[in-house]
């Protein structure tokens, strides 16, 4: 199994982005921070995070590199659940069961950008019964075929 750890070839992540990733940290494509938000009024830091930044999921800070590299089970296993209390504790995600899930959805396993694997969480908690069974409709065909489609 692959995943992402962040890299740090020099200190311009630390005047590039808000807060920056520490070199290590197992990451993952941050779009989904911004989820509710609209890209055309991002500026600076703001920007550079969601056009360019990988999310460092131990920190929450932002990275311009990472590298791929082999992983055990274990480490696995230890940034899906980093990742799934980050969801609770910083995003919004209904409960730890629900996070897990996304954070372990095929999109985000395989480290493809996308925001499927964590529209489940992320949603407000005002959405209606129809969005959510699409939601839900949308998940269970794409963890079918193990593959998201955003």
């Amino acid at each position: 199994m692959r995943l992402l750890r962040t890299i740090r070839l020099d200190p311009s992540d630390t005047f590039v982005f808000e807060k920056a990733a520490e070199p290590g940290e197992w990451a993952v494509p941050g779009s989904f921070v911004f989820w509710n938000q609209d890209p055309s009024t991002f500026e600076g830091k703001k920007r550079s995070a969601f056009r360019g930044g990988l999310l460092g999921i131990d920190s929450l800070g932002w990275s311009t590199l990472a590298q791929i590299v082999e992983a055990k089970r274990d480490d696995h296993a230890q940034a899906v659940e980093l990742l799934a209390q980050r969801l609770v504790e910083h995003f919004g995600a209904p409960n730890i069961m629900t996070a897990r899930l996304a954070a372990s959805a095929p999109c985000v396993r395989e480290m493809v950008p996308s925001r499927c694997a964590l529209s489940l969480s992320l949603k407000p908690r005002a959405m209606t019964n129809r969005r959510k069974k699409s939601i839900s409709r949308s998940s269970r065909a794409a963890n079918r075929k193990g593959v998201c489609n955003a």
